[in-house]
């Protein structure tokens, strides 16, 4: 049975958001009082982490991760509560520095966090330094230690120390790249919900275009939920806004496409909202996809859609799948602190030649499908093929073949 320690629900309402930004009164003083203390000047990376963070994704972290905070996240991918709950936190969120930025603050009382720019974006207060052993959180994070792994080339190329502390967060964190009205916050997110008298919220975490296959799983899903008893179920198509690896599809371009996915009607826009996570994506498998969940309880996530390989990729070794394809789904089903979340039941959807759209594979028809996987999907679209009539809207399917376009 559920210890009672875990047995309360996970999912967030709006009394339970844990913004970290300074009360409007206050940021012009703490401005002025960041332009006064010694700074860490913060990458791509790092930027998007005081995003997560600042909006609540995180909560109940209120800054970067303390040792304390992250031995528990790498060994048990979950952080104990001063009441004894347990909260799920299974990916490091955490502040790397070199042993010369260490040396220069570890007396301060308070840093500036400064983007690439300069400008200051948060206060770290009440700074803890410690020893950043980059081959063990590669290890426990990732399940290798290989440096050719994309998030694990960032880890071994930051600094020897890690340093937490709380957060105050100036003002909200802007890209100004178009995208920022997708960036919906926790807040942001629960009042939609409200505005459209939402009774049930379900989410589609993904880092890639949407073709009809997913589309289908997305409206059968939302079917399913009313033959429950629901009302109007509520669907958050949620695209990864951190960074990516290289050959996956640019944001920009996968927010245009899922855009015109709503557009032609594959998606019904008065039942889906379309969003951006602000996360880098880690390629961490099963663990990553704890993180994935557990965040978007912290926007009232009840019901959860996790597909084949969550957060998963080709080994840099050997081009075989890092992890087991199903294991994500599996280890979501039992992942401490995320008992209140259900796990949507997954059905494989493929291309069904006998009626020319796509359609759940039938096993018992095997040879009428054609599975269409991510790389021949992006194979097609940069040698300008057109794929199956049915597999994607056209509109959406465009949108793909001007962007390979782009790269010839």
């Amino acid at each position: 049975s559920t210890p009672v320690a875990s047995r309360k629900s996970q999912v967030a309402t709006k009394a339970d958001l844990l913004e970290l930004f300074v009360k409007p009164h206050e940021v012009a003083q703490k401005k002025a009082e960041a332009e006064s203390l010694p700074s860490i000047t913060l990458d791509e990376v790092d930027l998007q982490w005081v995003h997560v963070l600042s909006e609540g994704w995180a909560a109940p972290l209120k800054g970067f991760m303390r040792e304390d905070e992250y031995l528990q996240t790498i060994h048990f991918n979950c952080i104990r509560q001063s009441d004894g709950t347990l909260v799920n936190q299974s990916v490091p969120i955490v502040l790397a520095v070199d042993d010369a930025k260490k040396a220069e603050l570890e007396k301060c009382a308070a840093i500036t966090l400064r983007d690439e720019d300069g400008k200051a974006v948060a206060i770290l207060r009440k700074p803890e330094f410690y020893i950043h052993y980059k081959e063990e959180r590669c290890a426990r994070t990732f399940g290798l230690t290989d440096a050719r792994h994309p998030y694990a080339e960032i880890i071994y190329n930051s600094g020897n120390w890690l340093v937490g502390g709380d957060l105050e967060v100036l003002e909200r964190i802007k890209y100004n790249d178009g995208l920022d009205n997708y960036r919906l916050t926790p807040r942001e997110l629960m009042e939609e919900y409200e505005k459209r008298g939402a009774d049930a919220v379900f989410f589609f975490q993904l880092r890639n275009p949407v073709h009809n296959g997913h589309a289908l799983l997305m409206t059968s899903t939302r079917e399913e939920l009313i033959k429950r008893g629901f009302k109007n179920p509520v669907l958050v198509v949620h695209q990864i806004g951190g960074k990516v690896k290289g050959d996956d599809v640019p944001l920009k371009e996968r927010i245009m496409q899922n855009q015109a996915v709503l557009e032609e009607g594959i998606l019904d826009p008065k039942s889906t909202i379309l969003g951006i996570f602000p996360s880098p994506m880690l390629y961490a498998g099963p663990t990553e996809v704890q993180w994935h969940a557990k965040a978007r309880m912290n926007a009232g996530c009840q019901f959860y859609i996790v597909g084949r390989d969550p957060a998963g990729m080709k080994h840099p070794a050997t081009d075989e799948d890092m992890y087991d394809p199903w294991h994500g789904k599996k280890a979501l089903m039992f992942a401490p602190g995320l008992e209140s979340l259900e796990i949507l039941p997954f059905r494989v959807a493929a291309y069904d030649t006998k009626v020319g759209r796509m359609a759940f594979f039938d096993p018992s028809r095997i040879n009428d499908f054609l599975f269409i996987s991510g790389s021949k999907m992006r194979k097609y679209a940069r040698d300008g093929e057109i794929p199956p009539d049915g597999f994607m809207g056209r509109k959406a399917w465009q949108v793909l073949v001007d962007y390979y376009a782009g790269l010839r």
